[in-house]
């Protein structure tokens, strides 16, 4: 099974393609240009590079959001573009989950936090469990599932770390809320945390696609015409219309 998997919801855009247990190939960028202006030339570029036939793809997968309001409809409409034309359906993937999938298999909670303005972000706190049955057998490999202890929303920093004090457990954070919110979080936290390194700490179109599978295991997919970002907040015109701070 062959997935191309696009992220637009944060600083990065991303894009990956995946076969299986196989990562083909994955562009990544945070440099001085909008999404707009890269992610389609990105997928392109990588898709002559491993020289990708589209009718080969069984499925797109996206980050549904939360996220940046303009970055997001870039990316639904890519995706959706994509899944009309190729006659291949969707897997929404809420954007939380899949930055803490780049912690796979930690013992410690993961965090992510996404900047969203206002003194508030877009977070989760999440852990890895055992699937039951896995790695019980002589040489049989231990697999994990993500759960949500907190599900993604959108809250003050004050309430996310009397969260995660609240769980007596070693967090790890990630995301672009991290440069923002650093300071802040050493100032609230009593209980043991870090910050998760480069390579580790922003959106990957990888991470969505792995978990992409797994949803169409579980047959969660989306026909391209049915395929709307989950934004979690209004948008400011929507604010300013209806006289919400």
């Amino acid at each position: 099974m062959k997935i191309i998997a696009l992220d637009s919801s944060g600083l990065v855009a991303s894009v990956a393609i995946v076969e299986d247990d196989t990562l083909i190939g994955e562009y990544n960028v945070q440099y001085k240009k909008t999404h707009s202006q890269t992610l389609l030339p990105m997928l392109d570029e990588l898709k002559k590079m491993v020289e990708l036939d589209l009718s080969t793809i069984d499925a797109i997968a996206l980050a549904a959001g939360p996220g940046s309001f303009t970055g997001l409809r870039i990316g639904s409409a890519t995706a959706k573009g994509l899944g009309w034309t190729l006659n291949i359906p969707l897997v929404e993937i809420p954007t939380l989950d899949g930055l803490a999938c780049n912690l796979y298999g930690t013992d410690k909670l993961v965090c992510p936090i996404m900047d969203a303005r206002r003194n508030q972000v877009y977070t989760g706190i999440y852990e890895f469990t055992q699937i039951e049955g896995k790695g019980r057998v002589k040489g049989e490999a231990l697999e994990y599932q993500l759960l949500d202890i907190l599900p993604q929303c959108a809250v003050s920093i004050d309430e996310l770390a009397f969260k995660c004090n609240e769980q007596n457990r070693e967090v790890i954070f990630l995301g672009d809320g991290v440069p923002v919110f650093r300071e802040k979080l050493k100032e609230l936290l009593t209980v043991p945390y870090s910050f998760a390194p480069a390579h580790m700490n922003r959106q990957r179109a990888a991470a969505f696609a792995m978990l992409a599978f797994q949803h169409m295991k579980e047959g969660k997919v989306v026909a391209a015409k049915d395929h709307a970002p989950e934004y979690l907040r209004l948008s400011q015109a929507e604010r300013e219309k209806n006289g919400v701070n």
